[in-house]
Formats: C-alpha cells, sequence, structure tokens
C-alpha cells in the first residue's frame, strides 16, 4: 500500500505532532506525516535568510510568508488528509488559512482543539469531517480511513 500523505497544520508549542507520530508508528500505518517548519526562528527569518534584509519588520515577514507558502501550499496540495491543531494559547491566523485552503480544494480536513474553542471554531469545524479533541483520536481516525479497523 502506497504511504498517505498527511499534513500536520497548526500550533507548534505542545507536543501534538509528536504523539500523532508515535501513534501512527505504533499502529504500523502506511502514512507519511508532513507540516511546516516547527522552529519559530527559522521559519520567521528564512526570507531575510536567503533573500536579503529588510529594514521594516512587514517587508521581513513578507518575504518570510512567501517562502513557508510555497512549502505549506505544495504539501497541502500533496495531501491526502489535512490536519489542522488550534491550541488555546495563541492566535493561529495561519492555521485557519490553512484549513480554509484545505476545504477550498476538497481535501478531507480534520481539526484538532479543546471543547473551549468549539464556538469560535463552528464554521471550521463545519468544514471539517472530523472534529478530535486528542491527538492519539487523529491517529485512531488515520487507522479507520486507511484499514478499515477500530481501536479494540
Amino acid at each position: 500500500m502506497n504511504r498517505w500523505p498527511v499534513y500536520l497544520s497548526g500550533e507548534i508549542h505542545t507536543d501534538w505532532r509528536e504523539r500523532i507520530t508515535s501513534a501512527v508508528a505504533g499502529a504500523d500505518l502506511p502514512v507519511r506525516l508532513t507540516g511546516p517548519v516547527t522552529d519559530h526562528a527559522t521559519s520567521d527569518d528564512c526570507g531575510v535568510s536567503i533573500l536579503g534584509a529588510e529594514a521594516e519588520a512587514f517587508w521581513k515577514d513578507r518575504k518570510g510568508a512567501g517562502l513557508n507558502a510555497i512549502r505549506t501550499r505544495t504539501l497541502i496540495v500533496e495531501a491526502k488528509v489535512v490536519v489542522v491543531r488550534f491550541g488555546p494559547k495563541y492566535r493561529q491566523w495561519n492555521a485557519a488559512f490553512d484549513a480554509g485552503f484545505a476545504a477550498a480544494l476538497g481535501k478531507p480536513l480534520v481539526t484538532l482543539h479543546d471543547v473551549e474553542l468549539d464556538h469560535a471554531l463552528k464554521e471550521v469545524d463545519a468544514a471539517a469531517l472530523a472534529t478530535a479533541r486528542e491527538p492519539e483520536q487523529v491517529a485512531a481516525i488515520l487507522r479507520y480511513v486507511i484499514r478499515g479497523e477500530l481501536d479494540r
């Protein structure tokens, strides 16, 4: 069976990606997990590091956003499933954008967030085919959709 590319978008301050990675490996699923560059400094500085310094923060951010968008858009287009994690601590405009981009492409979308964010994310969740509360549920979803198996 071919490996399913699964894009993991969203917050970078907790271990949710590692928990999904571990659960996917433990279930021996044919999945290739991809995502954005999660080192904050690298992601922020990539544009000026490669294309040259900028005097204004807006243009520094614009250069970095463009380079990061090349990666993000390419990997979302390649993905069979897109998972978007919304954490409780920071505004994640980029995660919301990724969810909208995936939905516009018709990609199966899974959201991952705490119950406290249900109201704020009601439109995003309406576009998703599933809303998980824990990273391990994402792995269980992948197991079911790929193999038709339930964790028992």
